[in-house]
């Protein structure tokens, strides 16, 4: 029987909960960065379109899902806040000008294209046309800038390990959004957009050896980081599910290669938690032990947190298969 005392006193079954928080605070940063990151992957590839009709298409197909998408931002930075407050404190106070970046363009990403259907004016397109691929873009670009630096525990905004994480994570939304656009729209979309989507997986592949092998000379234990069994198991599995991507996309499999581009996605943000445990905040030296909240809070949340995230998921299976299946080139955003 569940009491005030014995939620007081031990964590709930007796699971480690402090770990398990750890796990879904990096869970939700990877289901955000691969469901919000197709739709940056879009917005990039908005970009490489000239026909009027291929940039209708791209907004039609990331229309019913951008905004929703964002959702799991909130709920990341949510599970951070509730799980492990002195964290949350300290990388939104040190990195606040990131945060309000990627808070910026998001915001732009958003409101360009509700703007840019709002009249049929070359020039009115064309200024909100950029402003939808500088958000896009820009946006993955800062997260992985975050991560990068919450990783190494830098305090500052700018730095090497940042700017090729964050180059590490826009190449792998621009495969992502390839990969999406040819499932929902790969008749009405020019094949260029296949050979994006290869293109930008190389990049990925290229930009993790690089980020790994600036991470090796910024991280206190070198490249002995990179030596264990599981992070050498992540390694390898990326270039596998990268090689998979690549024949997929190729062969007109788009559901497979975007089921890659997720497993890409989890990975690397699996790569980010397994190298920076047991620590969660390696500039102020907090280990998960450390910064987890109080037993008695820590056991309320992960009481409404299986209650209330299922319903969470549940709305967005509702949502995707609402909206499943290809569009045409007809459709409007």
């Amino acid at each position: 029987m569940i009491s005030v005392e014995s939620l007081t006193a031990n964590p709930l079954f007796g699971l480690p909960l402090p770990e398990l928080w750890y796990a879904l605070v990096f869970a939700l940063l990877g289901t955000f960065l691969f469901l919000d990151g197709f739709d940056f992957g879009a917005g990039a590839i908005f970009a490489t379109l000239d026909d009027t009709q291929a940039r209708e298409t791209v907004l039609s197909a990331i229309g019913p899902f951008w905004d929703g998408n964002e959702v799991w931002l909130v709920v990341f930075g949510g599970a951070l806040f509730a799980a492990f407050p002195a964290v949350y404190a300290g990388l939104f106070s040190r990195h606040y000008l990131l945060m309000f970046g990627i808070l910026g363009a998001l915001i732009l990403r958003g409101l360009a294209p509700e703007m840019y259907e709002q009249r049929h004016d070359e020039r009115w397109q064309r200024w909100w046309g950029r402003s939808f691929v500088v958000g896009s873009v820009l946006a993955p670009f800062l997260l992985g800038a975050f991560a990068g630096n919450w990783l190494v525990g830098s305090p500052r905004s700018l730095t090497l390990v940042g700017v090729v994480v964050g180059g590490t994570v826009t190449a792998l939304t621009i495969a992502s959004g390839a990969a999406f656009l040819r499932v929902k729209a790969a008749r009405a979309l020019p094949q260029s957009v296949k050979r994006i989507g290869i293109t930008a997986v190389v990049m990925y592949l290229i930009l993790t050896v690089s980020s790994l092998g600036v991470l090796a000379a910024s991280l206190p234990s070198g490249v002995n980081a990179f030596l264990s069994i599981p992070v050498l198991v992540l390694v390898a599995a990326s270039v596998a599910l990268a090689g998979g991507y690549a024949i997929a996309i190729r062969r007109g499999a788009n559901l497979a290669a975007l089921a890659s581009a997720a497993g890409l996605t989890y990975g690397l943000v699996a790569l980010v938690a397994v190298l920076m445990y047991p620590r969660i905040d390696p500039a102020a030296g907090l280990t998960v032990e450390e910064a987890i909240v109080s037993t008695l809070p820590l056991n309320l949340m992960s009481i409404g947190t299986a209650l209330l995230l299922p319903l969470v998921v549940t709305y967005f299976v509702v949502l995707y298969s609402a909206f499943s299946g290809p569009i045409t080139g007809g459709e409007a955003y």
